[in-house]
């Protein structure tokens, strides 16, 4: 029988209004509850038909959700972008709390793009960029500067301690009184080698000329002299600008931070990278021209090589330059892939042999990150740097000694999987050497403190997950969303730094989202449930209410009866953790009548991503694709197999070297709970799913024929070898190092396993996953003599589709594999 036992954590689309605050320093995570309703759609209008046409059209009949949502300088009210209608501009709109919003003209943008701004020491100016050039805004009178115009691009703003304001623009530093405008460059990047005044001859033919030509020795004295009376010049003339800093020849600039004093520069450099061959295109089949163009795509993970970033010290003061080697990291010449490749020789019949020897080290390169992987003290005193090995089982946080030229380690993180590419952010707490980090040390992603010369302090515990951490400006707490209520509810959160008492401030339901107010006295929210599209709500820190500012939900949406899923904990036989899977029931749902239910489960891309949850999922097609289908009369589970995200360390790593394997023992165990908990036909269930949605939808298919009798693969991974490096080589290492890994988890060995019906849906443009993907697969079903698939082609669609006429044909195409497989 279905269970009904419920607890409604996300109300209905107004229950902000009746947040609750709860000051608790308790780590302790209470149990979540059996089943999670998600919100309810109390306005709906019965009645109402639901069509493919309309899920499919453009989106813009759902919602124009406020995007790249702010405040306001004073906290007065808020600033966010909308989709214009119809079309793919944004629009700037101004809403003041409490009143109706308004858009921003164009003519006064630049007022207000101070989003991503810093300020100077006492918060009196305010110095950000638009379009590329620099703006200083004085608090007090409310007064916006312009301190350039021009093409070049300006980036990297940053107050100094002496209060001229820096910034950089290519490889070079520039710093600028904000009073006067009086601009003067500090540094300048080379990526060449020092130039000298003659070089030295090349062979002997050179060599002779020398000794016997009295005009080429004159010259090359004259030229000598040049050069030193220049070099000599511009070291004792300070209206010069400074001597550059010679980097090396084919060297590129990877990053490049200044210290807040203004008297050094962090800089990381590395051999040129290239992101694809020559031949490395796709062919582009419709275009403006009427001819086929070869579009230039990413190269593939087979093809990567190992990259190493040099990380260099530069003194401004006197010329400096100082290469940190990595030989003070603990690990840093471990052979951590020993096991990995023992067992490929093994299988190759060969033999390895361990050895320690340097690991290519590079700053990481965290997917979300707001900043860089070197950061600064606010006197700039110290330095932390945050390295990966490039093998990706390593991650260092290492303070800089400037005196002893050498990294010092603060906190190792290793992983024999891999190191996640989120949840990394770290800094200073202001006005401190105190270190804060995120790390997975525990099994999840959690806030820690450590000053450079103490001990490391663990401030959040518990199986959840911190999100987007924000630092007050007294660095008295870390404000942060946690899914601590229950796997796919996100609220907002503080922590104190010193002493690790944790505050909940806001009990909406769903998934909250949240920028801290200048004042650091409100949040603004950005809140939605499983059946409410992303809103803004603002809440004073403190209070028990929320107040809702924007309502961007159509009409014509709100019409539509849609069917609230129930997030319910299913239980994994390989694990001890249970599978949290949505569960949409038809409104006429009856678990005693004499026919069962066919069903669909929904597998959702990404691999690493979290949909199982009580708010706005991403998937909104898919969303009202599933109340559709309970229309039609399916049951649908939408489940976060192993791999997903917001369910801790071991979770995301199960998959290692075994992609594909894990997630579909979970398949089978939702696919098995649905037939001895629901009223579900298990001999009447398809499935569904995009990119590693697809790559799984194969997997299932190939290797446990049987388990669905239909399924659609859309735009799939079939091989990875030929999917990207950042991505792949976390989870699969390279193919020259694991090719056991790659066989084991590419769907193109498993072909000849297919038994059921398979629909095959590939967009030809696509520069993610490769249209290649999908023709080598058909080759193989082919080969083996395969009948019961087909192939859907869309010569205009990128990974993501675009046009609706393309959505529309793709799910008519799924309804009719199922209709024709399961009914």
């Amino acid at each position: 029988m279905k269970t009904k036992v419920a607890i409604a954590i996300a109300a209905a689309l107004m229950s902000a209004s009746c947040a609750m605050t709860d000051a608790s320093t308790s780590q302790t995570a209470s149990k979540p509850p059996a089943v999670l309703t998600t919100a309810e759609n109390t306005q709906a209008v019965a009645g109402q038909a639901l069509t493919l046409n309309q899920i499919m059209a453009d989106q813009d009949w759902v919602a124009r959700s406020p995007e790249s949502a702010y405040w306001m300088l004073d906290g007065s009210g808020v600033l966010f972008q909308q989709k214009r209608e119809g079309s793919q501009l944004r629009d700037w709109y101004h809403q003041p709390v409490g009143k109706d919003a308004h858009q921003v003209p164009l003519d006064k943008l630049h007022n207000y793009a101070y989003n991503n701004g810093v300020y100077n020491s006492d918060k009196s100016l305010l110095a950000y960029t638009f379009e590329g050039n620099i703006f200083v805004r004085d608090i007090a009178n409310k007064q916006t500067r312009q301190l350039t115009r021009d093409e070049a691009r300006q980036s990297q703003l940053l107050f100094l301690t002496d209060g001229r304001l820096a910034y950089r623009e290519g490889n070079d530093f520039f710093v600028v009184e904000p009073s006067t405008g009086l601009t003067q460059q500090i540094a300048a990047l080379e990526t060449a080698d020092a130039p000298k005044a003659n070089s030295e001859p090349k062979d002997f033919v050179a060599r002779e000329q020398l000794d016997l030509i009295e005009f080429v020795q004159v010259e090359r004295k004259n030229k000598a002299d040049q050069f030193e009376q220049q070099q000599a010049l511009q070291s004792n003339n300070e209206s010069l600008a400074p001597k550059p800093f010679y980097l090396g020849q084919g060297k590129e600039v990877v990053a490049a931070s200044l210290s807040p004093a203004g008297d050094k520069l962090i800089v990381a450099i590395s051999e040129p990278q290239k992101w694809r061959a020559d031949g490395d295109i796709m062919p582009n089949y419709v275009t403006d021209d009427g001819r086929v163009a070869a579009q230039p795509v990413r190269s593939r993970v087979a093809d990567a090589k190992p990259v190493e970033h040099e990380v260099l010290v530069l003194d401004l003061s006197t010329g400096e330059q100082t290469t940190l080697t990595y030989n003070t990291l603990p690990g840093w010449n471990d052979d951590v892939l020993a096991d990995v490749r023992r067992e490929n020789y093994a299988a190759q019949g060969k033999t390895y042999k361990s050895e320690q020897k340097p690991r290519p080290i590079t700053l990481l390169q965290d997917w979300g990150w707001r900043e860089g992987a070197i950061r600064w003290t606010d006197d700039g005193e110290h330095a932390a740097l945050m390295l990966e090995a490039w093998d990706n089982k390593d991650r260092w946080i290492a303070s800089i000694d400037f005196a002893g030229k050498r990294l010092v380690n603060q906190d190792r993180l290793h992983d024999e999987a891999w190191i996640n590419y989120t949840h990394n952010e770290f800094g200073f707490l202001p006005n401190s050497a105190t270190l804060w980090f995120q790390s997975e040390a525990d099994g999840y992603s959690h806030l820690y403190v450590k000053p450079l010369n103490g001990s490391t302090k663990q401030l959040t515990s518990g199986k959840f997950v911190t999100e987007d951490p924000t630092v007050s400006g007294n660095g008295e707490f870390i404000y942060f969303s946690a899914n601590k209520p229950h796997p796919g509810n996100y609220e907002i959160y503080r922590v104190r730094t010193d002493n690790a008492a944790l505050e909940q401030l806001t009990k909406l339901g769903g998934i909250n989202n949240y920028e801290l107010s200048p004042q650091e006295d409100q949040l603004l929210i950005k809140h939605s449930t499983a059946l409410q599209p992303e809103e803004l709500y603002v809440q004073t820190i403190g209070t028990d209410t929320a107040l809702r500012l924007t309502h961007t939900a159509t009409d014509t949406f709100m019409a539509y009866d849609w069917v609230a899923p129930e997030i319910v904990p299913i239980a994994s036989s390989h694990v001890a953790d249970p599978i949290y899977t949505r569960v949409y029931y038809p409104k006429d749902y009856d678990p005693n009548r004499a026919e069962k239910y066919p069903a669909v489960v929904f597998i959702h891309g990404a691999g690493y991503l979290q949909n199982a949850h009580a708010g706005w999922s991403g998937y909104q097609r898919e969303f009202m694709f599933h109340t559709f289908l309970t229309e039609q009369g399916y049951v649908v589970l939408d489940l976060d197999y192993r791999g997903s995200k917001g369910y801790g360390r071991d979770w995301r790593t199960a998959i290692y070297r075994q992609m594909g394997t894990p997630e579909v023992e979970d398949l089978i165990d939702v696919v098995k709970w649905a037939g001895e908990n629901t009223h579900v036909d298990t001999n009447r269930m398809g499935t569904y799913g995009g990119s590693y949605g697809g790559f799984l939808t194969f997997m299932a298919l190939f290797n446990e024929p049987g388990l669905f009798k239909a399924g659609s693969a859309l735009r799939p991974v079939s091989d990875w070898a030929h999917y990207n490096t950042g991505y792949t080589s976390n989870i699969l290492n390279l193919p020259d190092d694991d090719p056991i890994a790659y066989r084991r988890s590419s769907p193109i060995y498993f072909t000849e396993g297919l038994e059921d019906a398979l629909l095959i849906n590939s967009p030809m443009v696509d520069d993610n996953v490769f249209f290649q993907d999908s023709v080598r697969v058909v080759q193989r079903l082919i080969e083996h003599e395969k009948e019961d698939f087909e192939t859907a082609i869309f010569p205009v669609e990128p990974h993501g589709f675009r046009q609706p006429s393309s959505w529309l044909d793709e799910y008519r195409r799924i309804f009719k594999l199922f209709e024709e497989n399961l009914k």
